[in-house]
């Protein structure tokens, strides 16, 4: 199988430092390489169920990180620095897995999902494998390691069980939405920047400085992806516009309208019935779309990602001044504007 675009590419990231960008793409061959032969089983078709989704595409966002994050260090090129990176992203994979599972999602990436193409079994079990293969390689690179693991994965379980629960009784919705998508996305990002951090050699004080700043910027680039959910042309963001509405998924825009909406007002109640109505229809999601991309809360949720943007570029004033820092200011602005 082929490997998957460079990050640097497929998330339009441009590199300001030539030696820099020559690091990182080394980097993530060796990251793409070692993906390809974490994920081969003796069994073909284990192999061919834990590669599907991986090699379908994809930002490879978190390897991308973890080498970034890896410049403050002083081995940036260390074996550990890669086999963490492959451990965040197996992990991610393998709650892809699991989650379009839970979402019933067909597509993933623009390609069929794995249960879509075998069936929810497949599907499950293959995310489980691929959990065992990143808890294998994360044991080689100590104790700490497992336990920074063994915490991150917690939170992203218990983020998806209170997502599944729903919000509770006298609970914000919006508050609560926020929560999860801390626990879901934004820990594993995190651990993203600390593993780099940590395996690089850089001192605990930029080890936690980057994973404030990962889990910073891992929320703001969850909620991009509501943003995109709204405002993507068909097959621009790599899933059909409107998914998460035809699903009834709670996004950043959805909440913001729905916590300020006036039902006297024509358009808000036309939206809130929509809302509330069986969006399966395409014309009534396009309508829904359509209402949403035009109304003030959506430019609020784009305000409210520039500004976490903003605020996750405030925690590299700590960190030492180079083309590492410059890179990671870079992928600020790039999750504040991003389309793809």
């Amino acid at each position: 199988m082929s490997p998957t675009p460079l990050p640097a590419e497929s998330l339009g990231f441009e590199f300001a430092d030539a030696a820099l960008e020559s690091r990182v793409r080394a980097g993530l061959e060796r990251v793409e390489q070692a993906l390809l032969d974490a994920t081969q089983s003796e069994a073909p078709f284990v192999t061919a169920a834990a590669q599907h989704v991986m090699v379908a595409g994809g930002k490879r966002f978190r390897p991308l990180l973890v080498l970034l994050a890896a410049e403050f260090g002083a081995d940036v090129t260390a074996d550990d620095v890669v086999k963490s990176a492959v451990v965040v992203e197996l992990t991610h994979v393998a709650t892809l897995h699991h989650d379009d599972v839970m979402d019933e999602a067909a597509l993933r990436r623009g390609s069929s999902t794995a249960n879509a193409r075998w069936d929810n079994s497949v599907a499950i079990l293959s995310g489980d494998w691929l959990f065992a293969r990143a808890s294998d390689l994360v044991a080689d690179l100590g104790p700490e390691a497992v336990r920074i693991q063994a915490r991150t994965f917690g939170r992203l379980v218990e983020g998806q069980i209170r997502e599944t629960m729903g919000v509770g009784e006298g609970q914000d919705p919006l508050k609560h939405y926020l929560s999860v998508v801390a626990d879901k996305t934004g820990s594993l990002i995190a651990t993203s920047a600390l593993f780099g951090a940590r395996y690089a050699g850089a001192s605990e004080e930029i080890q936690e400085s980057l994973r404030a700043f990962g889990e910073e910027i891992g929320v703001a680039f969850q909620l991009a992806d509501d943003l995109l959910d709204i405002a993507s042309e068909s097959g621009q963001s790599g899933k059909t516009p409107g998914t998460d509405l035809r699903e009834g998924v709670p996004t950043l825009p959805v909440l913001i309208f729905r916590a300020q909406a006036d039902p006297s007002d024509p358009t808000d109640a036309r939206l809130l019935d929509l809302l509330d109505s069986d969006l399966s229809d395409d014309a009534r999601l396009a309508e829904t779309l359509d209402l949403l991309r035009s109304h003030p809360a959506f430019r609020q949720a784009e305000d409210d990602v520039r500004r976490r943007a903003a605020d996750a570029r405030k925690l590299l004033t700590t960190l030492p001044e180079g083309p590492g820092r410059e890179a990671l200011d870079a992928l600020c602005d790039l999750v504040a504007t991003r389309s793809v």
